[in-house]
């Protein structure tokens, strides 16, 4: 497997998915976007992610669920902002989370923080712009 790793963005709002899979690619970075956990679950045996922008709340699945499964730095995205949704993303050992709507540069910053925990590297895009 020589594909590098990709930021997956996993999100059942098609808008959502494909605002921030052009944000995350016009960065630099390589990106999937997928409509639910099954289909990245389904996708993963063959590509490799760096980090999931992972949607909270989901039909089928929710993002808790789909974290449960992997070992992979999450950045969840909500609109819920209630005390046990914040609460449990708190305690999930998420990389950080953001609530909805959110501007480019947040998104990407936490997508740098994840992928670089130590934040000593470069990131791959100097784009300013705050809406995806």
């Amino acid at each position: 497997m020589n594909d590098p790793p990709v930021i997956a963005i996993v999100d059942d709002d098609d808008s959502v998915r494909r605002s921030l899979l052009r944000v995350v690619q016009s960065a630099g970075y390589a990106a999937e976007s997928f409509p639910s956990a099954r289909a990245f679950l389904d996708w993963l045996p063959r590509g490799r992610a760096a980090c999931l922008v992972l949607d909270v709340h989901m039909d089928g699945m929710s993002g808790f669920e789909l974290q449960d499964r992997l070992a992979v730095p999450i950045i969840f995205i909500t609109a819920h902002d209630d005390a046990v949704t914040l609460e449990r993303i708190e305690k999930s050992g998420a990389s950080g989370h953001l609530r909805k709507p959110f501007g480019e540069k947040s998104v990407l910053e936490a997508i740098r923080r994840a992928v670089q925990p130590d934040g000593q590297a470069e990131t791959p895009s100097t784009n300013t712009s705050e809406t995806p």
